[in-house]
């Protein structure tokens, strides 16, 4: 069913200055950023092997990054699985009867369709379904 982590989505206030730490400090390359503004977060990719660390910064004081850091603090939000084919997927999960917090696939960073499976069905863990094409 899934394939591999895709990638892990960690929350950060500042993405300018968290960038430092991952570059200057870690010694991780960035692969780039991105604004998806229908869900209101400016991203940067780091490669780390055969995954991704994904930073995610609130472009809106009201939207989920914001409100996550605000309940929660900075830190990992979320852990994307690749899978081959999402509908099937999500098909699979209500199947599972699995909670969806989407129905059906939306737009994701990089292009990917992308589709979240809320935490009270997962065991606490914000799971987000990744299709690269």
């Amino acid at each position: 069913m899934v394939g591999k982590v895709d990638h892990i989505g960690i929350a950060v206030a500042d993405l300018d200055e968290t960038l430092k730490f991952y570059t200057e400090v870690l010694g991780m390359k960035l692969e780039g950023t991105e604004e998806v503004k229908e869900q209101k977060v400016k991203t940067a990719f780091l490669p780390l092997g055969d995954t991704e660390i994904e930073l995610l910064e609130s472009t809106d004081k009201e939207g989920p990054i914001a409100r996550y850091i605000e309940k929660r603090g900075e830190g990992v939000q979320h852990i994307a699985y690749r899978v081959d084919d999402i509908e099937k997927a999500l098909e699979r999960m209500k199947e599972k009867g699995i909670r969806l917090i989407d129905e059906k696939p939306r737009y994701g960073a990089g292009g990917a369709k992308i589709a979240f499976l809320h935490p009270k069905s997962t065991h606490g863990v914000l799971i987000e379904l990744c299709q690269r094409d």
